[in-house]
C-alpha cells in the first residue's frame, strides 16, 4: 500500500504543481470509526474459513502485551536487547542512506538532466515499483529474507554505478548517446531493485526480530531513525549533486556494498522460524 500510494503520487505529480501535489495529501483516505477486528479478520481470511481460534489467539496476545512491565528508551540498549536493536535499525539506515529518496524525490530531475523526458520515466519508475512489489510479496516467504536483501543490494550498487558512470560520461561529453539510455537504466534497475527487497524486508524483518515487550519501543525507535535517514538523503541530494553528480551516486554505491556487507555478517534469516528461534539465532 505504501508503493501503491507513493507511486500514484509519482503519476499524478506529473500533472499537478508541487503545491496541488502537497494539498492532495490532506485529503482523508477513510472516515468513520474503526470496524471490528473480527469482520477484517474474516475477510482476509476468507468468508467460508473459521476465524474463531485465530482471533482469540489475537486478543491473548493483547492482553498478554498489556500485562507486561512497560520497558523505557534506555532498556533497549540492555545487552540482551542490543543486537536485535542494532539489526533493525541498521537495516533501516542501509535502506535510507543508500539513496533511495534521493533518487526516488528527485527522479523527473535526474531523467531531465540525462536528457530523458521527465514525465514518461516518472510514470515508468512509478508503475514498476508496484510491479516488481507485489511480484516479491508472493516469493519473500519461500525465497527468505536475507537472499532477496542480498540481491537487491548487488542490484543498488550496479545501479548506482551505472547512473554514476551516465553522469560522468555528460559532465566530460564522452559518449553522449549514451548518457539518456544508461541514466535511465540505472533508475529503473534502482528502483526494481530496491523494491525486490531493500524496501520491504527491513520491515518484515523488523517485525519478527524483537521480543514482545520491547516490539514497540523498539519498532517506534528503528522508524525514527528510517524517517531521519529519509529526511537526511532529501535535504542533501541537491548540495551532493552540485559538489559531484558521479561522485553522488558512487557514494550512494559505497552505501549499498556496506550493507550487503553487513546482511551477510549481522543479520539472521528468519523465514519459518519462531520468536525463540531467532532470539537464539541472535544472541547465540
Amino acid at each position: 500500500m505504501i508503493c501503491g500510494g507513493a507511486s500514484v503520487s509519482f503519476i499524478i505529480g506529473t500533472f499537478l504543481t508541487w503545491r496541488a501535489l502537497a494539498l492532495t495529501g490532506k485529503l482523508k483516505a477513510k472516515t468513520g470509526h474503526e470496524k471490528d477486528f473480527e469482520v477484517a479478520l474474516q475477510k482476509l481470511r476468507g468468508n467460508d474459513a473459521d476465524i474463531s481460534e485465530e482471533a482469540a489467539e489475537i486478543k491473548e496476545y493483547i492482553e498478554t502485551l498489556d500485562r507486561l512491565p512497560k520497558v523505557k528508551f534506555l532498556d533497549l540498549f540492555q545487552r540482551r536487547y542490543l543486537r536485535s536493536v542494532i539489526i533493525g535499525v541498521g537495516l533501516m539506515v542501509v535502506q535510507q542512506f543508500g539513496g533511495i529518496n534521493g533518487v526516488a524525490f528527485y527522479a523527473s530531475n535526474i531523467f531531465k538532466s540525462a536528457g530523458v523526458s521527465p514525465s514518461v520515466g516518472t510514470i515508468t519508475y512509478a508503475i514498476l515499483q508496484v510491479v516488481v512489489t507485489l511480484l516479491i510479496t508472493q516469493v519473500i516467504d519461500r525465497a527468505g529474507r536475507k537472499p532477496l536483501l542480498l540481491v537487491a543490494g548487488s542490484g543498488l550498487v550496479l545501479a548506482c554505478m551505472i547512473i554514476g558512470l551516465s553522469f560522468y560520461l555528460k559532465v566530460n561529453e564522452l559518449a553522449i548517446e549514451f548518457v539518456p539510455l544508461l541514466a535511465v537504466t540505472g533508475i529503473l534497475l534502482y528502483i526494481g531493485s530496491f523494491s525486490a527487497g531493500m524496501g520491504a524486508v527491513p520491515w518484515v524483518i523488523m517485525s519478527e526480530i524483537f521480543p514482545v515487550n520491547i516490539k514497540g519501543i523498539a519498532g517506534g525507535f528503528a522508524t525514527l531513525v528510517n524517517w531521519f535517514g529519509a529526511w537526511s538523503v532529501s535535504y542533501t541530494f541537491n548540495f551532493l549533486m552540485s559538489w559531484s553528480s558521479y561522485g553522488t551516486f558512487l557514494v550512494y554505491a559505497a552505501v549499498n556494498a556496506l550493507g550487503i556487507v553487513f546482511v551477510l555478517k549481522v543479520v539472521p534469516e528468519t523465514k519459518g522460524r519462531t520468536l525463540e528461534q531467532i532470539q537464539a539465532a541472535i544472541n547465540g
